[in-house]
């Protein structure tokens, strides 16, 4: 390529290209010039320093006057309901972090007895069922790796997996049991939905992988757009075991969400100002103390999101396993999501 065609292949000038009328820059390609992908460009933007500019304004103390106009047009603007919230005084909360992480009233999300596995959070399901070929559909049609989600499985202490050499051979490290088959299920959280998350069942955390990684937007159009994109983003994955074998819940980071909070790890730190691509840190919760693990009761709170983003269930059970749940339909914590 000569070298003027390397100077003029630069984002502004493909920023220009998608904006203004069709042909404008036409010309530029008699040297050579060809405008990024739009996924390519949208992968340039530093996501993660807006995201950490973003969390440092959540902090900021509004005036005590300021708060209801400010709270009143985010109510407005993603439908929330304050009578569901612990305190529907807007003044109380003193700045848009406190907002977003407000809890609920405890009769306004009651957990279902009746089924084994419940939605950790409110929001919207994108997909759900088997795992075929080791591969997880993030919306219908597009699909991302299981163990590129999951990380690989090695040879240590911690986790007690041999290291894959293949699809098959990943998916047996998985499904202990025999007869059982992996299912996964994907809920998407809007901004206006309520932002913490709670166990699903009732299970025993082992193990936290977390992954650093973009923080891209994890909502539906942009889950078709991006191939793989909950395998981009910065995520933590929790696995560990239920009653039927291999569980795992992932929290998946997005634009503005690059705080996930784990409550019963303190040793989490997410959207870090610099990572090495593709890294990941691995944490035990089982020592010589606790051989265990830290135990889940379903219901129980988990963690929470800075704002809207995805939870991924992956789990071990019986083939005669059934999700109550429609493709796109909107859950809420505690209701069911499907039993034996």
């Amino acid at each position: 390529m000569s070298r003027p065609a390397l100077k003029l292949r630069s984002w502004p000038l493909t920023v220009l290209y998608y904006l203004l009328p069709f042909g404008a820059l036409r010309p530029l390609s008699r040297v050579g010039w060809r405008p990024v992908s739009r996924v390519a460009l949208y992968k340039s933007v530093p996501t993660r320093l807006l995201s950490r500019a973003w969390g440092r304004l959540n902090q900021v103390e509004l005036p005590h006057w300021l708060r209801r106009p400010v709270y009143s047009l985010y109510i407005w603007t993603f439908g929330v309901n304050m009578k569901e919230a612990a305190v529907e005084d807007l003044h109380h909360y003193r700045n848009l972090s406190e907002f977003f992480r407000r809890k609920l009233k405890p009769q306004a999300r009651p957990v279902c007895g009746l089924h084994s596995v419940i939605s950790p959070s409110d929001g919207k399901i994108l997909n759900f069922g088997q795992v075929k070929n080791c591969e997880v559909e993030q919306v219908k049609g597009v699909t991302y790796s299981l163990e590129s989600f999951l990380g690989p499985r090695t040879s240590t202490e911690d986790l007690p997996f041999p290291p894959a050499t293949s699809c098959s051979s990943f998916r047996s490290q998985l499904v202990t049991r025999e007869g059982n088959e992996l299912y996964h299920c994907v809920i998407y959280l809007a901004p206006g939905d309520y932002h913490c998350f709670h166990s699903p069942t009732d299970w025993t955390v082992s193990h936290r992988r977390h992954f650093p990684g973009s923080l891209m937007s994890v909502n539906p159009g942009m889950a078709r757009w991006i191939k793989e994109l909950f395998c981009h983003n910065e995520r933590v994955v929790l696995t560990g075991d239920w009653k039927h074998g291999f569980f795992s819940l992932t929290a998946v980071g997005a634009t503005n969400v690059g705080s996930i909070r784990i409550y019963f790890d303190r040793d989490l730190h997410t959207n870090s100002p610099r990572y090495s691509k593709g890294s990941y840190n691995d944490f035990s919760f089982v020592t010589h103390a606790n051989k265990e693990g830290i135990p889940m009761r379903k219901g129980e709170h988990l963690g929470e999101f800075n704002l809207g983003s995805t939870i991924v269930l992956i789990f071990e059970a019986p083939k005669d396993f059934n999700f109550k749940l429609k493709a796109g339909q909107k859950i809420r914590f505690g209701e069911a999501l499907g039993s034996l």
